[in-house]
């Protein structure tokens, strides 16, 4: 685009003088002319938004369309996305916050506070002044067996591969997590230099693919894993089981985002696409997940490794957590996705219909580790549109530990959600591996957009539990939350989910919801 607008700039006058040879009244058009070229020359070389530096005068339009009234607005703009309605104030949020811009918002509440599924924070009249309170509070992730916890934010940035988005999108994560003290998940697609280049706290995360710890055959290496997880920027090792987007199916690389850079990384024929099998090649049952998780905890010098997964059949899980307490071999976190998490390639069935929704999916996992007494040694980690103080606040009520966040870091980037992730045309150069687009993402601009996001959005989630009179977010319970079934009733977090007694699971009777999983669970 580029390319054609420095066209424009140098054919429009010699057309403007020929037109000018046979109508001289046509000189006029040198002053719109020039408007634009100013315009254009400005929006090359800004740092603020990488769309304008793509898309010179054109990308515009975009930011025009955004502020003309309804029907309009609602035709282009928010339109409907993989069948979820998308909510352009969700991501105003992120952009104002990352650019530290007032968030506040004029004449109340914004949403029907009648309709089905609106979730309210009870506050109290013991509110607590959010400013005496710790800003960045933060959770030890390392059970009996780990001889390194890590310190980690209550809000880190969640899985999002080299290969899925472009380097100068990981610097600027990377960077902006080490600006706000917070880590970042590699993603299945290996660690990369860009990784480590920023100094960053990272949870590397190994896939089906094996890729940056890979032998020749695409199976699991040793000797390599042990080079890289003994790094001093690597913090913690987390084993993807499966994702909210696409659990069950693997992760996918188009050919042309696999790059010779990117295919050295992850140890794959470059320019091909490549696509992680749908499970792991080097354990087949639960016994051997958890020795796999004991044997990397060794080779990383004693780091915590925990596991990421979206919920599917419950009695597997159920049969995981009794394999757990029977070996007394436990991970030190679990990841727990939502199947409404994001990605940028997978089939439209796997992304609309395969995974249990986050809410859902955290009941049952906190519930299950309560009642097989595992709780109190593994952390448990929210995933999937985590975007913003509240969700963080419901996600804790439940029992989780900390957040992890991929779209609203995105957003914190400058994702318009243009849906060209995995044609490898993203607008705004984070989702590319072309570098005449990434190259306008400018890591010095966004990199403290992303660490603003992080502060902001800790700042709210502190403001949120102050006002329940919560000194704390381990106070948070199920009692805080309240859920609206209809117009006329609604019921607390606990009464929708009524909380497990610690142990209960490991011996008979079981509770009235768990007594015929518990029986699949032996079969499975």
């Amino acid at each position: 685009m580029k390319q054609r607008f420095i066209q424009f700039t140098f054919i429009t006058p010699l057309l403007i003088l020929l037109l000018a040879l046979i109508y001289s009244s046509v000189l006029w058009l040198f002053l719109p002319y020039l408007a634009i070229v100013a315009i254009g020359f400005y929006d090359m070389n800004q740092s603020k938004h990488s769309l304008w530096r793509n898309f010179p005068v054109l990308g515009r339009f975009r930011w025009i369309l955004e502020e003309l009234r309804p029907p309009i607005r609602q035709y282009f703009i928010e339109s409907d996305i993989d069948g979820v309605p998308f909510n352009r104030q969700t991501r105003g949020l992120v952009y104002r916050r990352s650019k530290k811009m007032m968030s506040t918002i004029p004449f109340g509440t914004k949403v029907d506070v009648y309709k089905a599924g609106y979730e309210w924070i009870g506050h109290s009249l013991k509110a607590i002044n959010s400013k005496t309170l710790d800003q960045s509070p933060r959770v030890i992730i390392g059970g009996a067996s780990c001889a390194k916890p890590y310190s980690a934010s209550v809000l880190n940035i969640s899985a999002m591969s080299f290969g899925a988005l472009s380097s100068n999108a990981i610097l600027a994560l990377g960077n902006g997590a080490k600006i706000g003290g917070f880590a970042l998940n590699t993603g299945e697609g290996g660690l990369s230099d860009y990784h480590l280049e920023s100094g960053a706290d990272l949870i590397w995360q190994i896939g089906t693919g094996y890729f940056g710890c890979r032998d020749g055959e695409g199976c699991f290496s040793a000797e390599s894993f042990q080079k890289k997880a003994t790094l001093p920027n690597v913090k913690m090792i987390e084993i993807k089981l499966s994702q909210g987007a696409k659990p069950g199916h693997g992760g996918i690389l188009p050919a042309d985002k696999n790059t010779s850079e990117i295919a050295q990384v992850r140890g794959v024929e470059v320019h091909t696409q490549v696509d992680s099998p749908p499970r792991h090649s080097a354990f087949n049952n639960y016994q051997e997940l958890l020795l796999f998780i004991k044997e990397l905890r060794a080779l990383s010098g004693g780091k915590p490794v925990g596991f990421k997964l979206s919920i599917g059949r419950k009695e597997e899980f159920i049969a995981l957590c009794r394999t757990m307490h029977d070996l007394d071999i436990k991970p030190d976190f679990i990841t727990v996705d939502g199947g409404e998490g994001g990605t940028g390639a997978a089939p439209v069935e796997y992304t609309n219909s395969v995974g249990m929704p986050l809410r859902e999916a955290l009941v049952f996992v906190v519930d299950t580790l309560v009642g097989f007494e595992l709780k109190e040694d593994i952390k448990v980690v929210a995933s999937g549109r985590i975007i913003d103080g509240m969700d963080m606040v419901k996600a804790m009520a439940l029992g989780v530990d900390l957040c992890a966040s991929a779209r609203g870091m995105m957003f914190s980037l400058g994702c318009i959600q243009a849906l060209q992730c995995h044609k490898n045309r993203c607008p705004t150069g984070i989702a590319t591996q072309d570098n005449s687009l990434a190259k306008a993402l400018v890591v010095e601009d966004k990199k403290q957009r992303v660490a603003n996001f992080h502060y902001e959005t800790l700042k709210s989630f502190v403001e949120i539990y102050a006002s329940a009179g919560l000194s704390h977010p381990n106070e948070l319970n199920r009692t805080h939350i309240f859920y609206r079934i209809d117009q006329t009733d609604y019921k607390r977090y606990d009464e929708l989910f009524e909380p497990l007694s610690k142990g209960v699971l490991l011996q008979e009777p079981y509770p009235p919801r768990y007594q015929h999983y518990m029986k699949e669970a032996n079969e499975a």
